[in-house]
């Protein structure tokens, strides 16, 4: 069975999400945010898993659901933190982060039978989740992130490694006010979508 990590900063103004403001202000910011962490959290939790890891910069709050573990996220760039997170597993694992809350637990149930690796593009050039049979933190380290290529480097690590790979769906993170309105209308049954819903109700955006 998989190990599922969630790499996620606590969701506090002024330190999450800060493309959202304007048009929102860092307190409706974070607000988003813990939207799409707590959604986020609940898929892993629904998903079947040998572990459920948080590793987080931050502390958590009363978002997190029982069933996790909580690690701290080390210093250093974020491929430096997504390898040390592999680096704490064992067996197939599946990272994913805090700027998808459509994700499901479906998405998450995955096996590695006929591959070594799930790769789980994003629509802005990154990756919204990546999986691994056998942990390898190597595989991370050096590769530039938050950059346009930032996917497509990882990808080309993997298939530099000899891993076969298999894709999964290309969703679109949460970044800017435009994600925001676009996966709440994918998911309009989600935390996030009712959260962004009241904010934008109130005149936020």
């Amino acid at each position: 069975m998989t190990t599922l990590l969630v790499i996620a900063k606590e969701p506090r103004p002024g330190r999450v999400k800060t493309r959202l403001t304007p048009p929102f202000t860092p307190v409706q910011a974070a607000a988003l945010a813990e939207a799409a962490l707590t959604d986020t959290l609940r898929a892993v939790a629904a998903a079947p898993a040998r572990r459920r890891v948080l590793v987080l910069d931050g502390r958590p709050g009363p978002w997190l659901p029982a069933g996790f573990e909580v690690v701290p996220q080390c210093g250093g760039g974020l491929d430096e933190r997504l390898a040390d997170a592999f680096a704490r597993c064992t067996g197939p694992t599946l990272l994913v982060g805090m700027d998808t809350p459509q994700i499901t637990s479906d998405l998450l149930t995955l096996d590695f039978t006929d591959c070594d690796a799930r790769f789980g593009p994003a629509e802005d050039g990154g990756f919204w989740a990546l999986g691994l049979a056998r942990p390898e933190p190597g595989l991370l380290r050096g590769v530039p992130m938050s950059v346009p290529e930032t996917g497509s480097v990882q990808r080309e690590r993997l298939a530099a490694a000899g891993l076969r790979v298999r894709e999964l769906p290309r969703l679109r993170d949460v970044d800017t006010a435009a994600d925001a309105r676009a996966v709440a209308a994918l998911a309009p049954d989600t935390a996030f979508a009712a959260r962004l819903a009241a904010l934008t109700h109130s005149g936020a955006a």
